[in-house]
């Protein structure tokens, strides 16, 4: 509703009339609202310096790459970033299923309920958040291992109309210990949400999650080095 008052004070026109100004306009104060337009535009202003603040902050070491576009109602992400580590701990990342909900942002819980060969049954839960605008996901998922280099995603039950996707790893030639981690994949809500929204939400949230699991290798690899022997 403040929004909404903020955003109709910001449009009116100047020549407006008592019998026409919006309710949340202070009659009695005839440049109230063109405070308030201020007020809003000192705020529109800052949000993306304390957005980059708080990101940078969080960031992992090594820069991460997004690509979204829309397919449909669906919307494709793809996301890397090199990662300097061997490939013990970057598997060992990526499969700790039981602990994802730690390190990976939005996710509240995460539980193996089953194990076939080199498939993995995973229920997980979280949200999706973007602005004002939350959405909740509840998914079961079909995880398929192709160890050392390759996990496939799949979304068998739940809130998501469609989820697949996977990590794909690849040595970088001529880089020791390096190797460019990426993941790609297509989501699709099973509830409606605001065109406008579903590309930003979506990337935003793909993209967290991806930087949360390279921030957790760059953790466990600094923790490995720090107790091997020298």
């Amino acid at each position: 509703m403040v929004c909404a008052c903020l955003v109709r004070l910001w449009r009116a026109p100047q020549h407006e009339t008592a019998a026409t100004a919006p309710a949340c306009r202070d009659r009695t104060r005839p440049a109230a609202w063109q405070w308030c337009r201020v007020i809003l535009l000192v705020a529109l202003s800052t949000l993306p310096a304390l957005c980059s603040t708080a990101q940078a902050a969080t960031a992992p070491a090594e820069p991460v790459s997004v690509q979204a576009q829309r397919e449909g109602s669906a919307v494709r992400v793809t996301t890397e970033a090199v990662v300097r580590a061997p490939l013990k701990v970057i598997w060992g990342a990526l499969t700790d299923y039981n602990h994802l909900a730690e390190f990976i942002p939005g996710m509240l819980s995460s539980r193996v309920l089953e194990r076939r060969g080199n498939t993995v049954v995973v229920a997980q839960s979280g949200k999706a958040h973007l602005w004002f605008f939350t959405y909740a996901i509840d998914v079961i998922v079909e995880v398929t291992e192709d160890p050392p280099d390759a996990l496939s995603i799949r979304a068998i039950r739940g809130n998501l109309k469609e989820l697949v996707g996977g990590y794909q790893l690849k040595k970088i030639d001529g880089k020791e210990g390096q190797y460019l981690l990426k993941w790609s994949g297509v989501i699709e809500p099973e509830l409606p949400v605001p065109r406008a929204l579903a590309l930003p939400l979506m990337r935003r949230n793909i993209a967290q999650q991806f930087e949360g699991m390279v921030r957790e290798i760059e953790r466990r690899e600094a923790s490995r080095v720090q107790v091997s022997p020298q």
